[in-house]
């Protein structure tokens, strides 16, 4: 697997963020066992979804663990909000990576509100996930008032923001269907912000790599199939 743009910086946080349904635990979860397996020091992995998605990274916590990664998240009671411990602590450490998989929206940026000073750090990398195809992803107006509400609750600075584009209807999705999702979210963005990378299917990689104009990461899909087979973490 190639390596992936954001890895190859001097960053030691990756913070993602975006809209539920965006594919950010996807795109969290790759970073994670890149960074693990091609870095040379431990990985640090907290779960912040505190709202309750279908699919968040903690469904797939032994998985992670037994490849080597530490993970972080706190059990639900109901809907109260929870937060696991030591992640200042961490993000200043100079001994392991720390990955941050946070919640959809606005409600669940709020988890990282009170580590804005770390969060803003020159080596933390803040990415916020647009998948075109999600509902409030789909216009300019929508994707600035959804990434308003998640600066304002998480004191994110917007120059410290760098867009992912993951283009994705789960997983029957094609080539066609993100070079259409990539060109969408190029006519959005780029007047305003450069896309750092696209996300795409692992099995779609070689292909659709020369046919746009920024990095391609391949990203291997683990929440999607919540039966299948786990020898897709043998590899």
């Amino acid at each position: 697997m190639d390596q992936p743009n954001v890895i190859s910086g001097n960053y030691k946080n990756f913070i993602f963020i975006g809209e539920a349904g965006s594919g950010k635990s996807e795109v969290a979860i790759n970073a994670a066992r890149y960074l693990y397996g091609n870095k040379g020091k431990p990985v640090d992995f907290f779960d912040m979804d505190m709202t309750k998605p279908l699919f968040r990274s903690r469904d797939v916590c032994r998985q992670l663990m037994a490849s080597g990664i530490t993970v972080h998240f706190e059990e639900q009671f109901m809907d109260a909000p929870t937060l696991a411990s030591g992640v200042r602590r961490l993000m200043r450490s100079p001994d392991s990576y720390v990955v941050m998989d946070v919640g959809g929206d606005y409600i669940g940026a709020r988890s990282i509100g009170g580590f804005s000073k770390e969060v803003n750090r020159e080596d933390s990398f803040i990415g916020y996930v647009v998948n075109a195809f999600r509902p409030w992803s789909d216009s300019l107006d929508h994707i600035d008032r959804i990434l308003g509400e998640i600066l304002g609750v998480s004191h994110i600075r917007l120059q410290n923001i760098h867009i992912i584009c993951n283009p994705n209807i789960g997983p029957d999705t094609n080539e066609e269907d993100i070079i259409r999702g990539f060109k969408q979210t190029v006519e959005l963005i780029t007047p305003y912000k450069e896309i750092e990378y696209l996300c795409v299917k692992e099995e779609l990689y070689e292909r659709l790599k020369p046919k746009v104009s920024v990095p391609v990461v391949p990203i291997r899909l683990y929440l999607t199939y919540p039966w299948a087979d786990e020898k897709i973490w043998q590899v």
